[in-house]
């Protein structure tokens, strides 16, 4: 976009306003009516491709960067959430509504926990790797003279806590009588749990050396 159509870059980047905040908007709202877990985060992530798409517009080194940055967190934390998803299950049956979530941190607490680092980071709440990838890419948007976009990015993202919390407040707050047996973790899941919940947390508490990886990858 930035080197094929330069002539027509005021036309496609006020297009790309439009669709940033469009589909962050429209992501969260449908987000916020859904109790299966599966189906928020699904929808979801048409918010987060709206966050990825606010660095798109800014069109600057640092929004390029921020969305290389962004979709390797989101890859970490969302494959990890989807991964608890699948240990949540009963055995025989589905079981991904927010309610089936009840009690799980006295049932599982380290289980519970893991989950919680995953939906504080799609929240960017620090000090997770969703945190940093958010700043850099709103910071662009501001620094491209986008600040309404920033702003609205922001706004959006707050808006997000309220069904990612909703999790956490049945997890931690909530209890159920209803007794079954959990699915069991196999090697392959306890390690992709292992490697998610570590790489979100240290892209978020030491980013650096991802962000100049991202950097030195996008040197217009």
């Amino acid at each position: 976009m930035i080197f094929a159509f330069p002539m027509l870059r005021a036309e496609w980047g006020n297009l790309l306003w439009i669709l940033a905040v469009l589909t962050m908007t429209v992501g969260n709202v449908i987000a916020l009516s859904q109790d299966n877990i599966k189906r928020m985060l699904a929808y979801s992530s048409i918010a987060h491709a709206g966050y990825c798409l606010v660095g798109f517009t800014a069109t600057n080194a640092e929004g390029a960067a921020g969305i290389l940055f962004y979709m390797l967190s989101y890859a970490f934390m969302n494959i990890g959430a989807f991964a608890v998803v699948i240990l949540i299950g009963k055995k025989g049956e589905e079981n991904g509504n927010v309610q089936d979530f009840a009690g799980l941190a006295r049932r599982k607490p380290l289980l519970a926990a893991i989950f919680a680092v995953f939906l504080f980071s799609l929240a960017g709440i620090p000090p997770t790797a969703g945190f940093i990838g958010k700043f850099y890419l709103f910071a662009a948007a501001v620094k491209s003279g986008y600040i309404g976009l920033a702003i609205i990015g922001v706004l959006n993202s707050a808006a997000s806590v309220y069904y990612y919390l909703r999790v956490m407040v049945f997890m931690y707050m909530k209890d159920t009588d209803e007794t079954f047996d959990w699915a069991g973790a196999t090697p392959a899941i306890a390690l992709c749990l292992l490697l998610t919940v570590s790489a979100t947390l240290v892209m978020g508490i030491v980013p650096g050396t991802i962000l100049e990886l991202a950097q030195k990858a996008v040197q217009f």
